[in-house]
C-alpha cells in the first residue's frame, strides 16, 4: 500500500477528533440533536485548524443513515462516500478556481433540484472570500431563500472579505488557533501510534513552529520523522525548524536591557555568520520578549511554554529590569517588525533594530534629567555599587576616622540641600557630643543598640538611600530641619508650616521606602516619628489659605509627588461667560 501522509491519515472523521475547537463542536452537536439546522454556515479561521474537515463531518452527520446525529457512524454508505469525496449530493467547490459569475449561476441552477439519495444536498465552498463581487451577488438569492433540502457551508481564512449581505444570512463559527500544549499532546498521541520516538521538548518545538495550525504541525512531524528515520532528536528539530537556542534569546534580551551595545552587535554577527533566518529569529525573539513582559507584570512563570529553569531565569531578568523597560523594548521592536519582514536585507535591519533597542537605557536617563530627577545606578540598568574601603597604603587614609568613613559619605553630603546642611550645623553642641556613634553599623545590629545618634553624616546618608527609592520623597525630606536618632527612634523635625512632607509620609509607598532607607542608612530597623521643628531654626512662614487648600487636594498632591514640585501661588481662572 502506498504511503499516506500523516496529515491525511490523521484527519478527523468525527467531531470528537477535532483538536482544540470545543465551542464549535458543542454548538454543532446541539444543533444536530435538536434539529436546528441552519441554511448556511460560515467557518472562519487560520489555515489548518479544521474548517473544511468540520464541514465534511457536518455533511456526514446530516446524511448519516443513523442521523441526523451528533456524530456520524462512519460505517454507512453515505458516510464512506463523503469521506472518499464520491458522494454526488455533497459538493466541495474551491472558490479560488470557481469564482466567475457564470460558474456560480450554473451552480445555483443545479442546486434547485433535490438530492439524488441523501437527506440533504450540502455545498462546501472553500476559500469563499475569493469569489468576485458579481459572483457573491449571484449567490445571494439562493443563500437567502434556499430549498429545504439545501445547506451551504462556507469556509474562509478572511471572513472580513466576505460581504455583509452573505454574513448576515449565515451562522458564523470562529475556529481559533490551537494552543501549544494541546498540539504537543496530539503529536505525542500520533508518535505513540506511529512508532515515532520524540522527546517532549522536540514536540513542543514542533507545536510552536506550527503556529496554532494542526495540519502544519502534523506535517512538520512527518518531515522530521522521515529525516531521522523514525527518531526526532532535539538538535535535528531545532536545526530543521529554524529554531533558536533560548540561551541566545536570553543573552540578547539581557544585553538590550543593560544597554550593552557591543554584546548586541556580537550576537547579531553570530546570526549572520551561522546563516540563521533574520526574519524568523526576530519573530521568535518578539515572543520571548512578550513572555518577559508578562513576567515583569507579575505573571506566573509556570504558565509559560518554557522549561522551568529558563522561565525562572527570564523572570529574574525581566522583574529586575522593570516592567516599563521591558515594555519600551517590546514597543520599539514591534515598530521595526514590518521593516525586518519586508526588507531585502533583513540581517542589516535586524542588527540596527537591536542596537536601537539597546539605546533605550540612555533615553531613559535623559527623560529623568528632563523631569528634574537625579540619575541613579538603578536607572542605568545596573545595581548600585557597594562603597569601597580604601586600603591602608592609600594616601587618603591619614587617620582611623578616614578609614571608617564610607566612600559615599562625601558624595552624599554634597547632594544635601543648603537647608539640610544648615539644619545639621545648627544642632546643639551638647546633643552632638552626647549622641555620637560609629558611622558604620552592622546590618543585623538591634535597634536597642543604637541609643542615640547625630554624627553629621546620618542625614546625607539617609537622603541618598531614600533617593534611590523615591526621588520626590527625598526632595521633601531635604527640607526637614534635623534628623536624629534618640532612644532607638529616628526623629524627623520638619520645618514649621511644612505640610507637604507630612502629606507625603501619609502615603503607604513613601512610608515603605522610608523604612527600607532607614534600615540601609542606620544599619538596623528603627521606628521613626515626624515632629515639628524649632521656629527659631527657621522662620515660620504660614502658607496662604489658597495654597494650603490646594496642597490638601489629592490630585494636586499626586502631581507634586510625580514632578517633585511645590506650590508657589494659586491663581483662579476667569469665570466662563
Amino acid at each position: 500500500m502506498a504511503y499516506q501522509a500523516l496529515a491525511r491519515k490523521w484527519r478527523p472523521q468525527d467531531f470528537a477528533s477535532l483538536i482544540g475547537q470545543e465551542p464549535v463542536v458543542t454548538a454543532l452537536r446541539n444543533a444536530l440533536v435538536e434539529g436546528r439546522i441552519a441554511q448556511a454556515y460560515l467557518f472562519a479561521g487560520i489555515r489548518g485548524v479544521g474548517k473544511t474537515t468540520a464541514a465534511r463531518v457536518l455533511a456526514k452527520a446530516l446524511n448519516c443513515e443513523k442521523g441526523p446525529a451528533a456524530d456520524p457512524c462512519n460505517e454507512c454508505r453515505p458516510c464512506l462516500e463523503i469521506t472518499q469525496g464520491a458522494d454526488l449530493d455533497v459538493l466541495e467547490v474551491d472558490a479560488a478556481t470557481y469564482s466567475k459569475v457564470e460558474q456560480v449561476r450554473e451552480l445555483t441552477e443545479s442546486l434547485r433540484y433535490g438530492p439524488a439519495r441523501d437527506r440533504y444536498k450540502v455545498v462546501v465552498l472553500d476559500e469563499v472570500h475569493r469569489l468576485s463581487r458579481q459572483a457573491f451577488d449571484a449567490l445571494l438569492k439562493i443563500v437567502e431563500e434556499p430549498p429545504p433540502h439545501l445547506v451551504f457551508i462556507f469556509a474562509t481564512t478572511e471572513a472580513e472579505a466576505v460581504p455583509a449581505t452573505i454574513l448576515s444570512r449565515c451562522q458564523e463559527f470562529r475556529f481559533r488557533r490551537v494552543s501549544v500544549p494541546t498540539l504537543a499532546s496530539h503529536l505525542e498521541e500520533i508518535c505513540r501510534n506511529e512508532s515515532i520516538t520524540a522527546s517532549p521538548s522536540a514536540l513542543r518545538l514542533i507545536a510552536r513552529a506550527g503556529e496554532g495550525s494542526v495540519r502544519d504541525s502534523v506535517a512538520l512531524l512527518d518531515q522530521l520523522a522521515t529525516y531521522g528515520g523514525g527518531t526526532i532528536a532535539d538538535e535535528d528539530a531545532a536545526h530543521l525548524l529554524g529554531g533558536y537556542d533560548i540561551e541566545l534569546f536570553h543573552a540578547l534580551l539581557a544585553a538590550i536591557l543593560g544597554g550593552r551595545s557591543d554584546e548586541v552587535a556580537q550576537i547579531a554577527g553570530t546570526v549572520e555568520r551561522e546563516g540563521l533566518d533574520p526574519r524568523q529569529l526576530f519573530t521568535r525573539f518578539l515572543g520571548y520578549a512578550r513572555d518577559a513582559l508578562h513576567l515583569a507584570m507579575g505573571g506566573d512563570a509556570a504558565k509559560l511554554e518554557l522549561p522551568g529553569e529558563e522561565a525562572a531565569r527570564l523572570a529574574a531578568l525581566s522583574r529586575g529590569s522593570g516592567y516599563e523597560n521591558v515594555l519600551r523594548v517590546l514597543h520599539q521592536l514591534l515598530n521595526i517588525e514590518p521593516l525586518v519582514r519586508r526588507s531585502e536585507v533583513p540581517g542589516l535591519v535586524l542588527e540596527i533594530a537591536l542596537l536601537r533597542a539597546a539605546e533605550l537605557p540612555k533615553l531613559q536617563r535623559i527623560e529623568e534629567l528632563l523631569g528634574g530627577g537625579v540619575v541613579t545606578a538603578r536607572a542605568r540598568g545596573s545595581a548600585p555599587s557597594a562603597p569601597s574601603t580604601p586600603s591602608p597604603s592609600d594616601p587618603r587614609t591619614t587617620s582611623p576616622a578616614a578609614i571608617a568613613e564610607p566612600a559615599t559619605t562625601k558624595q552624599a553630603t554634597s547632594m544635601a540641600t543648603p537647608a539640610m546642611r544648615t539644619a545639621t550645623a545648627a544642632a546643639p553642641a551638647s546633643i552632638a557630643a552626647s549622641e555620637s556613634v560609629a558611622p558604620n553599623v552592622a546590618a543585623d545590629t538591634p535597634a536597642a543598640a543604637i541609643a542615640s545618634r547625630d554624627d553629621g553624616e546620618l542625614a546625607p546618608r539617609l537622603l541618598q538611600a531614600v533617593e534611590r527609592r523615591r526621588q520626590v520623597l527625598a526632595a521633601h525630606l531635604a527640607e526637614a530641619q534635623r534628623m536624629v536618632v534618640v532612644d532607638g527612634e529616628l526623629r524627623i523635625y520638619r520645618a514649621p508650616g511644612d505640610q507637604v512632607l507630612a502629606a507625603a509620609l501619609e502615603r503607604a509607598p513613601n512610608r515603605a521606602a522610608l523604612d527600607e532607607a532607614i534600615t540601609e542608612a542606620c544599619g538596623a530597623r528603627l521606628r521613626w516619628r515626624l515632629l515639628d521643628g524649632d521656629a527659631a531654626a527657621r522662620p515660620k512662614v504660614e502658607p496662604a489659605p489658597a495654597v494650603a487648600a490646594a496642597a490638601a487636594d489629592p490630585a494636586v498632591q499626586a502631581v507634586l509627588d510625580i514632578f517633585g514640585g511645590s506650590i508657589a501661588a494659586v491663581e483662579r481662572s476667569a469665570p466662563e461667560e
